[in-house]
């Protein structure tokens, strides 16, 4: 394909996106399983080319990126509060997952080798970070699941990249050695860790000096590939290094970062994952066609490989539902033998994290760079393919629902021990000393009465608004409903000067950006 060919097929991947999400907005449905769905469409338009995924293009691309997002937004106390809950997840799931859907393939199919069928399951045990984050964004979850949910999607990967690679090693030698395996996988994620926690040290220094801010944002934008490349280079976790960078960069980013580098850096950040985490659903979508053309064409692929499919299908939701189930009884038994450490989900919270493990393009990544001539190969891919597509379209559509089912309640325990309006009132108590620090003058004379008057009137208000949050809440919408009418009158105002000709276009931004900010206030103010 020539180069402006290329182009112009990811111009036009970019505006199939936009259209696939504004018909899901509109239709209710998950923008993922909207843009699977429409890529698979497309992947059968006449003319167009059949789309050749490269795997290790494609893990390079979108999933570092992806993986330090999720880093960088994560609730890092709770993240450590809720480790071997986590742990339990992204390695003791996934290597029982693997285990059974291994067991399962070899029962189907006895003339397959192991390692052909522990290479589906490391495959297909992961629950994919992109695919997670599409779903948990759509849906609200007590903050124990979130937590563990996002942070099994961070780490996993790792688990599921070692048992994939021990198991083609293990198709292609004959040679197998447990211990070799467990050594490896402590040392890739040690390793891992090691590398991230350097790039993420020397980016903390770095922004602390650059001073530009353009230039913290790029150095930014490029961190999650520095730290995944050079992870790589160095045979170690790219996953884990890539997460630990975004977990020390979102410590620090507080107190490195400026106000303007912060907004503007997660506005073109927010940008970027949103066309990222498109572009890997509708590249799955697109690359069935070549899954459908390696498995021999659909006829071939419905005669003769649904039945085991669907079986493996099973055995992925059955093999997770007796994991975190299982994880949650020896939790239960741990509390009768005085262990208090750690509460059970319970059953329907062990239902909501058992029916959350969504796969997307590591599963397919993974699947398309097995070896040409490995056993089962096109099996593999197939199914591959379909759990990517029944995960998406059965549980990605109906996680919200099982939620609501669920009923899920916040127990006091997750709560923080401040509400946001009680922070709020805190600050502006702060806030309140530096001023009345800094009102007055060497010699006692008042000399910022106005300043120090609004910051008074203001702390008390906040403090009464924290006691009496319900109480003024309409009272408060009302107000800034006000705001906004009036913001939209000084837009409109302004506007008509310009046209007019009275304003030049410099004072035009100026202002315009005076009333964004008063806009986004209050809009927040709302929220």
């Amino acid at each position: 394909m020539e180069p402006t060919h290329l182009f112009e097929l990811v111009i036009g991947m970019f505006v199939a996106i936009i259209a696939l999400h504004y018909v899901a907005g509109r239709f209710g449905l998950p923008p993922s399983v909207a843009l699977l769905a429409g890529g698979a469409l497309l992947a059968f338009v006449p003319g167009l080319p059949t789309i050749e995924v490269d795997p290790d293009l494609v893990l390079v691309i979108f999933l570092p990126p992806l993986l330090l997002d999720g880093a960088w937004t994560i609730a890092v106390g709770r993240l450590r509060r809720h480790l071997i809950g986590i742990a339990s997840l992204a390695i003791g799931a996934v290597f029982f997952t693997c285990a059974v859907v291994a067991v399962v393939t070899h029962l189907l199919f006895p003339s397959l080798p192991w390692a052909a069928c522990a290479a589906l399951g490391a495959i297909a045990s992961p629950p994919d970070a992109v695919s997670a984050r599409a779903v948990l964004q759509r849906v609200r979850l007590p903050r124990r699941l979130q937590i563990l949910l996002e942070g099994e999607s961070l780490l996993n990967d790792a688990s599921g990249l070692v048992l994939f690679r021990f198991a083609i090693a293990v198709g292609v030698t004959g040679a197998f050695s447990a211990s070799e395996a467990v050594g490896s996988f402590f040392v890739l994620s040690i390793g891992g860790a090691l590398v991230g926690t350097a790039i993420g040290t020397a980016w903390v220094l770095l922004a602390r000096r650059l001073g530009d801010e353009y230039l913290i944002i790029a150095a930014t934008a490029l961190l999650s590939w520095t730290s995944y490349l050079l992870g790589e280079f160095l045979h170690v976790s790219g996953v884990i290094a890539t997460v630990t960078t975004g977990l020390i960069a979102s410590w620090h980013q507080h107190t490195v970062l400026s106000a303007a580098t912060r907004m503007r850096g997660s506005s073109f950040w927010t940008v970027i994952v949103f066309l990222m985490e498109a572009a890997v659903f509708i590249l799955i979508g697109l690359s069935l066609r070549g899954v459908v053309e390696r498995g021999g064409g659909f006829d071939v692929v419905a005669a003769t490989m649904w039945w085991p499919i669907l079986a493996i299908l099973v055995a992925l939701a059955v093999a997770r539902f007796a994991w975190v189930f299982g994880s949650d009884v020896v939790i239960r038994l741990g509390n009768v033998l005085g262990m208090e450490g750690y509460r059970p989900l319970g059953a329907r919270g062990a239902t909501v994290v058992s029916w959350a493990g969504v796969r997307g393009v590591v599963t397919l990544a993974l699947a398309l760079s097995i070896p040409e001539g490995f056993p089962g190969r096109d099996f593999i891919l197939v199914t591959s393919f379909a759990v990517i597509l029944g995960t998406v379209l059965v549980q990605g559509t109906t996680l919200g629902r099982v939620i609501a089912w669920a009923g899920l309640v916040e127990p006091p325990s997750e709560k923080a021990r401040l509400s946001m309006s009680q922070a709020e009132a805190a600050m502006a108590q702060a806030q309140l000393v530096t001023i009345q620090s800094r009102a007055y003058d060497d010699e006692g004379k008042l000399i910022h009465p106005q300043l120090l008057d609004r910051y008074q009137r203001r702390a008390v208000s906040i403090v009464d608004y924290a006691q009496r949050t319900e109480h003024y809440m309409p009272i408060l919408h009302a107000h800034f409903d006000v705001v906004l009418e009036a913001v939209a009158t000084g837009r409109r105002e302004l506007i008509r000067l310009h046209r007019a000709g009275d304003i030049d276009d410099e004072t035009l931004h100026e202002l315009e950006r005076d009333l964004d900010l008063e806009e986004l206030s209050a809009l927040a103010a709302k929220a």
